[in-house]
């Protein structure tokens, strides 16, 4: 049984694809378009997935679409009533986006002419954004029963979702309406900080250990907890939902209107305009969005324990990428199991919808949990050297074990190493597939990259790979992180030992390397252990302004383009003279 799942004509379009539970390939549209965040529909992204299956579109038994335009609808209908007026804006944005998902037999028509549309037709399944979250997190997980959180900006008219997982089937408990979401709450906050650009949220929570969390209590009067687990918005705070949040131009690139009102400015004082400095006051809060953020995910998720009296949870949703709550949930709510799935937000809605769609509603037995992210492209050494070949660029070819032993070499003598190996990730980290990799060690690592690549603010954090048997070693919580999903404490005596991968707290976003699963990224970091004793290396994303690199092409111009001291596609090395 093909499955084929899709996020579309939303906020990171994507598709995956599954064969009797399993996921073949998964991936997203900005990979191949090369634009963030890309928002149409997913048509590349679709062709990949069905030749790494192997079978034609007329081949697919189901289609999965994480999007239902009539969820909610009485809901929707009563909002607009109490809105008239402005209210229409809002809700034709979204009609208009509905009719697109409504005739998505058109799109797969021009995809394959051969495949008649009503064919297509009586295989869309439509599951709710909320609930194809959901799917995305129990279904992969190894937990026969766990809690559920799906929790963002809006889908569906819905921010936030709990339930309960139990063997292939979903029971949603209760959910918090649209305008009320803590993912406007901390886009509104990321706003008035001076960044403006969707998806520009984890450059707050970068910011936030420069700062001390000195006005949580004037920011729940913004952000109100409910006395039943949940919360909402003083929406005297934010400008009128019923103008819409975000739009897609004919680009099909998400445009978020300004969320904030003037009553943010009156009790918080001017916004911070793009160029203008960073203050201290900033900073702060900075760190207190974080903060109540984070006491609000605890919040709901402590209640939501004592509802279920589970212990393991499963999370998903664009606030379920905030990787700094994630690595305190264990220590700050009676759970004690959290999984989290490399595509936690909304690319990761094309996973969810199609596991939902096999679990949930064909009923068939749940496949084997998600550990791996690499889902992505991939390219053969020959098919990479014979495009080398026709830029007429030098390289060496070398076996694995040379291999290793040259990259480790170079990172150890102060080089920036791309690293293009095996299948990309799916997902918005770089796992070692399309990595940027340096020297964890050296005080200068974060200035050698973005001096000679990333061009990015001095105070976000860059990451670090660690073997899996070395975590306890090097962090304050033991566990497995491999998708770089959690923030955790670093020892002190190593701060001093790693200190491009420990941020201003002495906290790492780890992503913990399992040979199993990565061998050949694992063997790296493991020659370079053997040549240092740290069986770390700092690892970030390998693109610079743009979407994550997905092909030989990408990362050679890349490289380039950049001061990048090595690059390797495979087991192919091009290099710049020392």
């Amino acid at each position: 049984m093909f499955i084929l799942g899709l996020n579309a004509y939303h906020a990171d379009s994507s598709a995956a694809i599954f064969k009797d539970g399993v996921m073949i390939a998964a991936t997203e549209e900005e990979r191949f378009r090369r634009v963030k965040h890309w928002a149409g529909f997913p048509s590349m992204a679709i062709e990949f997935c069905l030749k790494e299956a192997g079978i034609t579109l007329s081949e697919v038994d189901h289609i999965a679409i994480g999007r239902d335009p009539g969820a909610k609808l009485h809901k929707k209908l009563l909002f607009l009533a109490k809105n008239p007026g402005n209210g229409w804006s809002a809700v034709l944005d979204r009609l208009k986006n509905s009719r697109k998902v409504s005739s998505l037999e058109d799109e797969f028509a021009l995809l394959d002419p051969s495949v008649s549309k009503q064919s297509i037709k009586e295989k869309i399944h439509q599951v709710e954004h909320h609930r194809s979250h959901l799917g995305s997190a129990f279904f992969a997980s190894p937990f026969e029963e766990a809690a559920l959180l799906s929790i963002d900006g809006s889908g569906d008219f819905t921010t936030t979702m709990i339930g309960i997982g139990r063997g292939n089937q979903i029971e949603v408990l209760d959910s918090v309406d649209f305008p009320h979401s803590v993912g406007i709450f901390y886009s509104a906050f990321t706003q008035w900080l001076g960044f403006p650009h969707y998806g520009d949220e984890y450059k707050v929570m970068g910011l936030a250990p420069y700062g001390e969390a000195k006005y949580v209590d004037q920011l729940k009067d913004v952000l109100l907890f409910g006395d039943d687990g949940l919360f909402r918005l003083n929406l005297k705070y934010f400008r009128s939902a019923t103008k819409g949040i975000v739009s897609y131009g004919d680009d099909h690139i998400p445009v978020v209107a300004t969320l904030f009102s003037d009553e943010v400015v009156k009790k918080f004082g001017p916004a911070r305009k793009k160029e203008e400095p960073l203050s201290q006051y900033h900073k702060d809060m900075a760190a207190s969005v974080q903060r109540v953020t984070e006491q609000l995910i605890f919040h709901i998720l402590t209640h939501l324990q004592k509802r279920t009296g589970l212990k393991n949870v499963c999370i998903a949703g664009g606030v379920a990428q905030n990787s700094v709550a994630n690595g305190k949930i264990t220590r700050n709510t009676p759970f004690t199991n959290v999984y989290i799935p490399s595509a936690g937000h909304d690319a990761g809605i094309s996973m969810g919808a199609a596991l939902y769609t096999y679990n949930h509603i064909l009923q068939q037995k749940r496949a084997e949990p998600i550990w791996s992210a690499y889902t992505g492209s991939r390219f053969s050494n020959e098919l990479i050297e014979e495009y080398l070949r026709s830029r007429n660029i030098s390289y060496v070819r070398y076996s694995d074990d040379e291999l290793y032993e040259r990259v480790a070499d170079r990172l150890v003598n102060a080089g920036v190493v791309g690293w293009f190996n095996g299948r990309a990730e799916f997902g918005p980290r770089a796992l070692g597939g399309r990595s940027i990799l340096a020297d964890p060690r050296r005080n200068d690592a974060k200035d050698l990259l973005n001096a000679k690549i990333k061009r990015r603010e001095s105070f976000r954090p860059f990451a670090p790979s660690i073997l899996k048997d070395y975590v306890e070693e090097y962090f304050e919580v033991n566990d497995e992180v491999p998708f770089m999903e959690k923030v955790f404490p670093i020892k002190k005596d190593k701060h001093a030992v790693i200190p491009a991968v420990t941020h201003a707290d002495g906290t790492g976003r780890l992503q913990t390397v399992d040979k199993n699963v990565t061998p050949r990224y694992y063997n790296l970091i493991e020659a370079f252990r053997k040549k240092t004793g740290v069986p770390i290396l700092l690892n970030t994303s390998f693109n610079e302004n743009e979407p994550i690199v997905n092909s030989p092409e990408d990362a050679l111009e890349c490289y380039l383009r950049t001061n990048m001291d090595m690059l390797v596609l495979e087991n192919c090395v091009v290099s710049r003279e020392k």
